[in-house]
């Protein structure tokens, strides 16, 4: 089956890999001269884990990866411990697969390599797709086009696949401004940052950070409530004495690690609904395409490579295109869906603002401690449990 895939993402490449391995003609367009990824440390929880293992990927992911020991929640000013769910040789068991903390650029040349670099087409930017009777046709920005039996959106999150299928979409500015940045661990002091998955919890705001490339680097991860700053974009570039500043009065051990950033990026966060439905005959979306979500769960990548696993079980298991990209978004978007309203609703736990509402949440953690020490920090065990390389395709 011929397949067109728009964008050489994460997701992307997890369905092209996937769908080569199932004996698919995959081609993958992306509107960059080179392949490569923005952005910094990403998550890759056991559900991940599982499709990259499906996929012979796993070892190559784990190697420049690192394990945490746990998932900590923190006060924001004095580092008290308010839950923590052991990670490092319990996920395994738990959930079928452990839990890794990856630079993202290392993850996707990953995924790439595995895919030839006759099946990419670079500086193929996808303009317009179209169906027409057994065939979606693909227009791209020199005025060329191309067929297949069938078109896949991984264009991430300003989707042109998804605007040909839905329309503009008008998402929602959440309040919320995020600056991400990285620092070499041997320029901090001994000791000063856990290998944990660390979350400050503090009001207005929350802060992550955790170790990628093997423990060569620390990824920091800060999101505050503001309304002056609204550009939502991975790249922009911002000043480092703004991110001390927003968070002054905060943990000194946060200070220290900010003021190391070699460069801080900065982007406003944006909400949007679950779509409806995000198929159309021949043509249908995968990840942040098709449900971008807020990071507050750490599960926008492992949702791309859910999709990309997912899809190309429904293409090999069914001889009716439409009838299996019909079969892959009826699967995909409840779970989805419901990811993305929890991030949604995980967002004002963390930024409470109130000092009543801090102290009764983390009395609940503290209940929890006791009465709930196996549960993850964030209650989403069905996150992690699920596999999509054996769910039913149903």
């Amino acid at each position: 089956m011929s397949i067109a895939i728009i964008g050489a993402g994460i997701g992307g490449l997890t369905a092209a890999n996937a769908l080569l391995r199932h004996g698919h003609d995959v081609t993958v367009f992306e509107q960059a001269p080179a392949l490569g990824e923005i952005g910094a440390g990403v998550q890759i929880g056991p559900n991940g884990i599982k499709v990259l293992r499906a996929l012979g990927l796993d070892s190559a992911v784990i190697e420049r990866s690192v394990e945490p020991g746990a998932h900590v929640l923190r006060g924001w000013k004095n580092g008290e411990t308010l839950f923590e769910t052991r990670i490092r040789g319990v996920f395994q068991d738990k959930f079928g697969a452990g839990y890794y903390q990856i630079h993202r650029a290392d993850l996707h040349a990953i995924l790439a390599r595995e895919v030839p670099a006759a099946r990419i087409r670079l500086n193929a930017k996808a303009v317009a797709v179209r169906n027409e009777r057994d065939r979606a046709v693909v227009r791209f920005a020199d005025g060329s086009e191309a067929a297949f039996a069938a078109v896949i959106g991984a264009d991430g999150i300003h989707s042109v696949v998804r605007e040909g299928l839905l329309g503009r979409d008008t998402p929602r500015f959440t309040g919320n401004v995020c600056w991400r940045g990285t620092v070499a661990a041997d320029a901090l002091p001994a000791g000063l940052i856990a290998r944990d998955v660390n979350v400050w919890l503090g009001p207005h705001g929350h802060i992550v950070h955790y170790y990628v490339r093997g423990g060569a680097l620390v990824n920091f991860v800060a999101i505050t409530e503001a309304d002056d700053w609204r550009q939502e974009s991975w790249s922009a570039t911002a000043d480092k004495a703004e991110l001390l500043r927003t968070y002054a009065g905060w943990n000194d051990s946060l200070q220290t690690l900010f003021s190391h950033a070699s460069h801080v990026n900065k982007w406003a966060l944006y909400d949007r609904d679950p779509l409806p439905k995000w198929t159309d005959r021949r043509i249908t979306l995968l990840g942040d395409s098709a449900h971008p979500m807020l990071p507050y769960l750490a599960q926008g990548a492992c949702m791309a490579i859910e999709d990309g696993y997912a899809l190309a079980r429904w293409l090999t298991n069914a001889q009716d295109v439409p009838a299996a990209l019909r079969g892959y978004e009826a699967m995909r978007l409840p779970r989805t869906a419901r990811v993305q309203l929890g991030a949604r609703a995980r967002a004002k736990t963390n930024h409470l603002a109130s000092p009543l509402a801090r102290i009764a949440r983390d009395i609940t953690y503290a209940w929890r401690r006791v009465f709930d020490r196996e549960g993850t920090s964030y209650k989403i065990d069905w996150v992690y449990a699920y596999d999509a390389t054996a769910a039913p395709l149903a």
